[in-house]
């Protein structure tokens, strides 16, 4: 080898080893609360591609759709059509928060969603609940986020999963969660005049 590759084989070595002894020291198994926010795109796409790991690996999960509505999605039709025995799929909303422009309908829809995300995380045979965009109906006050942070903090199953996506998580749900990702937004070709397309935005 030469005197370079030496010397990255040595540094990897180094790193290796030390990666080696942290990891040694990481035993404990839980079930995480999830948070995906901000404003790039790929919040709940990063989500259903946990959920689709779990079906992988033959675990029951769940979704609950808190403001999409009917409209068809690649997600949403292949669990349906394909894996509707180990994930149960719930689109509980209207629509986007402007085009309905009821909020009392909304919040109605809005607790019934979070009513029905509240059974599925509570059946310990759910390895992992997604409530998707349930941040934009906390940001409305569709549902009251104390409701939420208690109910996840004293009622969820010690091993069961749930991950929650949308713009604008609040401080406090950010506070009780173990793993908080916040996409940030760099370019998105909307502001360019692009459409969402089929295959990516859904």
């Amino acid at each position: 080898m030469s005197e370079d590759a030496d010397r990255h084989a040595i540094k990897m070595a180094k790193k290796k080893a030390a990666r080696d002894k942290i990891m040694a020291t990481k035993t404990d198994k839980k079930g995480l609360i999830i948070v995906h926010t901000g404003k790039g795109k790929g919040k709940s796409s990063a989500a259903f591609g946990m959920i689709f790991r779990c079906i992988a690996h033959d675990m029951q999960c769940a979704v609950v759709q808190f403001i999409k509505g009917g409209m068809s999605t690649g997600e949403r039709d292949m669990i349906l059509s394909k894996f509707s025995d180990i994930c149960a799929f719930h689109t509980m909303g209207e629509g986007f928060t402007w085009e309905t422009q009821d909020k009392t309908r909304d919040t109605e829809m809005a607790q019934a969603a979070w009513d029905k995300a509240k059974e599925l995380i509570r059946d310990p045979a759910n390895t992992m609940v997604l409530l998707d965009e349930i941040n934009i109906a906390l940001r409305y006050d569709y549902i009251d986020i104390n409701d939420v942070v208690t109910f996840l903090s004293t009622e969820k199953p010690e091993m069961n999963h749930v991950v929650l996506t949308g713009r604008n998580a609040k401080e406090e749900l950010i506070e009780i969660a173990d793993l908080v990702t916040e996409m940030e937004l760099i370019k998105h070709p909307f502001r360019s005049g692009i459409k969402a397309q089929i295959g990516v935005e859904f």
